[in-house]
């Protein structure tokens, strides 16, 4: 397969073991517009032959932000040594991408690398939900290690209101940062205002009064930018 890998999280790679299966591997790809239905047949049919047990895809369609309309690839989770074998699994599994998927795209892909940060997450990392909301965060040079302590601080308020969030951090794959991805379990009624109290009414009962502005000011000072996307996963593209 092509190598345009790309998504979700990490730049502190230190302390990740070699044994222990946290890497996730990603690649957005788009399908033309008039050749939907062709690409997603394609892809179902790539990833159910070419990628089981530790190669296995999760395939789901992007429904909001900059990506809308796009697929996001979730390949793992693996560990590095694994991945530096990986290679291209075989030379049917490349001229498949290549000759039956990579003509219906068009043209764009995005790849990235993430590693899985059990100490920030409130739920395991293969505990998976059907609907997620992936909030991307990079921050300010120098200023990563205030971003993972201002998630650390949020990890708190997310377990007092029970939700399930998995924290990745990006790696080699673009600017230091971290993703949050929430896993919907009740679906998109979580979205909705009155599912759980604001979150500064909550960071305020778990952290004292005033500590939602403090924290904000600090949020200021460490992330340069944010944004969010909501998902939907894809079981008949995605590996059996």
């Amino acid at each position: 397969m092509k190598k345009v890998f790309l998504l979700f999280l990490l730049i502190p790679l230190l302390g990740t073991g070699q044994t222990t299966k946290t890497v996730l591997s990603t690649n957005r790809v788009f399908a033309k517009n008039d050749k939907v239905v062709q690409f997603e047949k394609a892809l179902a049919s790539h990833a159910q032959r070419f990628h089981k047990g530790d190669l296995s895809w999760r395939v789901w369609s992007i429904e909001s932000g900059p990506d809308f309309g796009g697929y996001l690839i979730v390949e793992g989770p693996n560990t590095w040594d694994s991945l530096n074998s990986r290679g291209d699994i075989s030379t049917a599994h490349t001229a498949d991408w290549n000759n039956n998927i990579m003509p219906l795209t068009d043209g764009r892909a995005k790849g990235g690398y993430y590693v899985f940060q059990g100490d920030l997450s409130t739920v395991q990392l293969t505990d998976y939900a059907d609907k997620i909301v992936i909030n991307h965060v990079t921050a300010n040079p120098g200023k990563i290690a205030d971003v993972q302590e201002l998630i650390r601080k949020l990890k708190k308020v997310w377990e007092g209101g029970k939700e399930s969030v998995a924290v990745y951090s990006v790696a080699s794959s673009g600017e230091p940062g971290y993703i949050a991805v929430t896993r919907l379990r009740e679906g998109l009624k979580e979205l909705a205002t009155d599912y759980r109290k604001p979150l500064s009414v909550r960071f305020d009962e778990t952290h004292g009064s005033g500590g939602f502005d403090t924290w904000l000011k600090d949020y200021a000072g460490a992330v340069k930018f944010r944004w969010t996307e909501l998902l939907f996963f894809k079981p008949e593209l995605s590996s059996k």
